[in-house]
């Protein structure tokens, strides 16, 4: 990509950027490239990481290891649903991911929660995720028993409105009185130590950036 052209690209996306200034995203523009890999501006093609090459970065780079979620995480960013990350849905994803407000990460959660997307996290949900992302306990007890529990302790604390699955407005209330509460079922936001080592590398000289 010429200087022109990245300049003109920087300029358009941090425009539309709450959270990153023109450095910070012309270095994320440089490692998308960089991790995409050059000579991948063929015509007619989508330039992009797909879901496999992002779920990799999800897990070296913020230590993810939830495979259902880090699936979720692929869907958030991929705004087209084109099964790709583009340089825009990368820029604008990690704007939320490393530093969105409280109101954005919350949406963002939910979203991510929400497996079906009608606009609730249902028990079934709440139970697929809490099974999938508790450690396996080799024990004599059924293992589904005590998520069953979980989903309902977690009901119990979460549903205002005791309807029995969580709208995001009781997913809000409950987020705002206990912001432990946001990543309730499940890791998908990076943890403060991996998100400041991603940006201690990314934006600082972008020619020492190796593979990751």
């Amino acid at each position: 990509m010429n200087r022109k052209k990245l300049q003109k690209l920087t300029d358009t996306l941090t425009k539309n950027c709450k959270h990153f200034n023109t450095f910070e995203v012309n270095c994320l523009i440089k490692l998308f490239y960089n991790l995409v890999g050059e000579g991948t501006e063929r015509q007619g093609t989508v330039i992009g990481l797909d879901r496999n090459a992002f779920r990799n970065i999800l897990h070296v780079t913020f230590g993810m290891t939830d495979d259902m979620i880090m699936d979720r995480v692929f869907r958030g960013f991929d705004k087209d649903n084109d099964g790709c990350v583009n340089v825009t849905e990368w820029i604008n994803g990690l704007s939320l991911f490393l530093r969105g407000s409280l109101e954005e990460k919350m949406k963002y959660c939910f979203e991510v929660f929400d497996l079906n997307g009608d606009g609730f996290i249902s028990k079934e949900e709440m139970f697929h995720m809490l099974k999938n992302s508790l450690l396996k306990q080799p024990s004599e007890e059924d293992p589904d028993e005590g998520i069953k529990d979980l989903v309902e302790i977690t009901l119990k604390k979460m549903d205002h409105d005791h309807d029995g699955k969580l709208s995001f407005a009781d997913y809000e209330q409950a987020v705002r009185e206990e912001t432990l509460l946001l990543e309730a079922f499940g890791p998908c936001l990076p943890d403060p130590k991996s998100q400041m080592e991603f940006e201690a590398q990314v934006f600082k000289d972008p020619n020492d950036f190796n593979d990751m």
